[in-house]
């Protein structure tokens, strides 16, 4: 499978900006892999497709302000920093991309706040933009965390080309987030509002959260055409005792079982085992699944919209099948759905 096979043409004008005005009633199509039918509802009429005893899998990660702005020693120039993860809690180090890369070496110190009161020292370089903070903070380390994310601003997309706003910080996060760890919201349960989740469970739909950090490799571009030759960004995922017990007890029973995103997607089949079920989990994915590919455990999913040329509409025509899931798209660009990760949803079955 080509990397060109998933260009398509997408007007600026869709790649949504802004979130619907309530989290459940984004529009929603829906896709039938058996009839190939394509039909178009607003989200919360997804409670149509699900019963009593079927399982939604959901990423619990939470989004951390990790987008900050610092000014260089001497020079004064601006740089912003993204925060990936912290590396070391007792020596304040984080991994970091810098930009404009090229200004930064080890050695290097950063301020940070209009008072300037944050400083960090460049330690380490690790890729061309990653490099390794060292911040000078003497305090406790849950002050100092406090202190960090107070400088941060929730980290959107680069394709949500605009200002930050108040309203970021809580609709790009979803309800059940209780993971600190992720950069990047799992857009697919960004739809999903307590009154939803509440009618779900008077139906008897049964919920799993798992773990997967969600990192900024879902928007890393693709630089080999033959995609067997892409290497994905690890992200770290934690699969419990009790995803495992409500995932397996619904394969065995036939009950729907519903991905709700790629990440939990790929976390699922990052830890299936011989036989098709669920097995717990804790450590580090690279899974990158592309077309052809044969699923194990969940039999519907709940997506977004997703860019050209990206990972996540490659997996998406995975389980979906590649032929349907273009069609659909073009039709969604007919119908002037909106893309990316505040845009509308797409509920594979």
């Amino acid at each position: 499978m080509k990397l060109s096979k998933f260009k398509y043409e997408l007007p600026q004008e869709l790649i949504a900006l802004h979130p619907a005005k309530n989290r459940d009633e984004s529009r929603l199509m829906v896709v039938n892999r058996n009839t190939e039918e394509i039909e178009h509802y607003t989200f919360k009429d997804m409670l149509n497709y699900f019963d009593a005893g079927d399982v939604f899998v959901f990423n619990n990660t939470k989004v951390f302000p990790a987008r900050l702005y610092g000014n260089k020693e001497k020079t004064g120039a601006r740089i912003e920093v993204f925060l990936l993860r912290e590396l070391n809690p007792d020596l304040r180090l984080w991994d970091v991309l810098v930009d404009p890369a090229r200004k930064i070496r080890i050695g290097n110190k950063l301020y940070f706040g209009e008072d300037e009161s944050m400083v960090a020292e460049v330690i380490d370089n690790t890729t061309s933009r990653g490099r390794t903070l060292r911040f000078l903070y003497d305090g406790k380390h849950g002050d100092f965390k406090k202190s960090l994310y107070a400088l941060g601003e929730t980290p959107l997309p680069k394709y949500i080309n605009r200002p930050v706003e108040p309203e970021d910080e809580e609709r790009f996060q979803n309800i059940f987030a209780a993971v600190e760890g992720a950069v990047v919201a799992p857009a697919a349960g960004l739809h999903f509002s307590r009154e939803l989740m509440k009618r779900l469970e008077i139906k008897d739909c049964k919920f799993s959260f798992l773990t997967v950090h969600a990192g900024l490799g879902n928007f890393r571009d693709i630089d080999v055409e033959d995609l067997t030759k892409h290497k994905m960004d690890s992200e770290q995922m934690n699969i419990n005792a009790d995803v495992v017990d409500a995932v397996n007890k619904g394969i065995d029973e036939g009950k729907r079982i519903c991905a709700v995103g790629t990440t939990s997607m790929r976390a699922i089949e990052t830890a299936v085992s011989t036989d098709g079920h669920l097995k717990e989990f804790e450590g580090w994915t690279n899974k990158f699944i592309f077309p052809p590919y044969e699923f194990s455990v969940a039999n519907s999913m709940i997506t977004n919209f997703h860019l050209p040329l990206s990972t996540l509409l490659m997996m998406t025509a995975s389980f979906g099948g590649y032929n349907l899931i273009m069609k659909a798209y073009e039709e969604a660009v007919n119908e002037k759905y909106r893309f990316g990760a505040y845009g509308d949803a797409m509920l594979i079955i």
